[in-house]
């Protein structure tokens, strides 16, 4: 699957922010249409088996599913502080699965957790499952098992609306730039781009105000995150260039539990339509085009 972005001027920018800004509980990235937030997305499954899987073992002792989420990032995942509502494509695909294992919004228990700490959590048993923005990559196959991808973005670059001295990734000489501390993004600039500064902190939201303030000159992760707070905040920010990196979402879980990656990977196969539904519903008034990825074979 390849994302597109539609938005190749600062216009189109704003057209994409007046459509995301017309959102579900006043959320930014939502869409905003009553029939899509009124219909079900998909149904809670009943009498679910997976043999040989530890993780669902420990889900039906406990009687509740832990979701790892990030929450500062609007129209993937996303916290209003004011409803305490949760919203965004990933989340909607979080409970996609909790669904499919047989357990409803009531039975969900949602941790916020940063980049840096992601691997720590699934290996020591604090979550079931991660849903955030989590790129597969093979060190962290490592660590921890992956089933997916679910999605597939670039790397991008979100700065001032008033600054167009960064063009793109080739335009970063002296410049700082700011990304969630352990993230791919953040580790590629400095690998790929030595020529530019890096800041680093916890989440993006906190890049997003340095740049406003600016204390950083660019925040630099997947397009996908980007887009969302430039359609929340079209006055104050853009995105700019062409993406320069394949991202490559996972659901991150424990490494040796292959029944539960393929019970994933299989609802993923089958859910089409379901898939679908979660991206327009979240992402479909953004400017982006996106198709279901294929997911790989589980090993």
């Amino acid at each position: 699957m390849r994302i597109r972005r539609m938005m190749g001027a600062a216009a189109g920018l704003a057209v994409a922010a007046l459509a995301l800004t017309a959102c579900n509980s006043g959320t930014p990235g939502a869409s905003g249409s009553a029939d899509a937030s009124a219909a079900p997305l998909f149904e809670v499954a009943s009498n679910v088996e997976i043999a040989g899987s530890p993780t669902f073992e420990k889900i039906k002792a406990a009687g509740v599913v832990k979701i790892g989420v990030k929450e500062d990032q609007p129209g993937l995942g996303y916290l209003d502080p004011t409803t305490g509502e949760r919203s965004g494509f990933d989340i909607d695909i979080a409970r996609w699965i909790a669904a499919s294992l047989g357990y409803d919004e009531s039975k969900i228990e949602y941790t916020a957790i940063a980049s840096a700490n992601r691997e720590q959590a699934i290996e020591n048993g604090q979550i079931d499952y991660y849903v955030g923005t989590y790129s597969i990559t093979d060190k962290r196959k490592t660590q921890i098992g992956f089933a997916g991808p679910y999605f597939v973005t670039g790397q991008g670059l979100l700065v001032r609306k008033s600054d167009d001295s960064i063009t793109g990734v080739d335009s970063l000489a002296g410049k700082t730039v700011c990304s969630a501390t352990g993230s791919t993004s953040i580790q590629r600039i400095k690998d790929e781009h030595p020529e530019a500064k890096t800041v680093e902190f916890s989440g993006y939201s906190e890049c997003v105000q340095n740049l406003i303030s600016g204390q950083a000159d660019a925040v630099t992760t997947d397009e996908a995150i980007l887009i969302g707070y430039a359609a929340a905040d079209p006055d104050n920010l853009k995105v700019v260039g062409e993406p320069f990196s394949t991202e490559r979402y996972g659901v991150g879980l424990a490494k040796d539990d292959t029944a539960f990656a393929a019970f994933i990977n299989t609802m993923f196969t089958d859910g089409g339509p379901t898939w679908t539904a979660i991206f327009e519903k979240n992402l479909g008034a953004s400017g982006v085009q996106a198709t279901q990825p294929a997911v790989d074979p589980v090993s």
